[in-house]
């Protein structure tokens, strides 16, 4: 399948940075456009720049999810809407513990469980769901953020396995630091100023158009080709790595 082959696709936490880039890529490729933010000022910008039908949404609120899921022939689901907070499980509060899992996990589990039964009765479909090389390699910090990123990689690998012989692709994005506005609050910065040049001054980094190309060339692919899991990050940037600490 290609861009031909589809219809409609719906994007989450498409208010800004990869988003937003899927949004207008996927526009451009011809597709009607769903875009679900809770930003309703970004969302109305982007309806104009795009032509993409925007639904003002929190992806924790569940019931409204269902609503609008409930109501759509989505060919091609794009979870991205996320959410990464610094500390670790002795420095996180309740609250903070939740809102990730609510928003990393619960929200995708939900919009796969309301789509997936019409892609697989049209036998077809495509979900792509933008994780992070922090669900699979370990580095300082946030265990709960690699911990709801991990479960995104194995539930993309289960519903292949689930939707075996039906042309239902399911591809995975692990972006690496990709120059967005993830680490405008809660990175030990004030503001996006400052994050910027934190994060991003003297760094050759990926860009939001970047990851939205790297969506749009496994969508492209012929039906038969599932592209499932694609690593993308900077080449001044390796993941991993062993750290061993002296006792004496």
């Amino acid at each position: 399948m290609s861009f031909s082959d589809y219809k409609t696709a719906l994007v989450t936490g498409a208010s800004a940075g990869m988003g937003a880039a899927i949004v207008e890529r996927f526009c451009k490729e011809g597709l009607t456009v769903h875009a679900v933010a809770r930003r309703k000022d970004r969302l109305q910008d982007l309806a104009a720049r795009t032509g993409c039908i925007p639904h003002e949404l929190d992806m924790t609120d569940y019931a409204g999810l269902n609503e609008l899921l409930g109501n759509l022939e989505v060919d091609v689901l794009v979870n991205n809407a996320g959410l990464g907070m610094v500390g670790n499980l002795t420095t996180l509060g309740e609250d903070d513990i939740n809102n990730m899992i609510d928003l990393n996990l619960r929200s995708v589990l939900q919009s796969v469980r309301v789509v997936l039964p019409g892609m697989i009765a049209r036998d077809r479909g495509h979900i792509i769901n933008i994780s992070s090389i922090a669900g699979h390699y370990n580095f300082g910090g946030n265990p709960v953020y690699h911990a709801t990123k991990s479960a995104i990689h194995m539930l993309s690998q289960q519903i292949r396995v689930d939707v075996l012989g039906k042309r239902i692709r399911v591809t995975e994005i692990c972006p690496g630091r990709v120059e967005t506005e993830i680490f405008n609050t809660n990175h030990g910065v004030s503001s996006g100023e400052e994050a910027h040049k934190k994060f991003y001054e003297g760094y050759e980094v990926p860009s939001a158009e970047h990851i939205a190309d790297t969506a749009a060339f496994a969508v492209n692919m012929p039906s038969y080709v599932n592209v499932g899991l694609i690593e993308i990050m900077p080449t001044f940037q390796v993941p991993g790595g062993l750290t061993t600490l002296k006792t004496k």
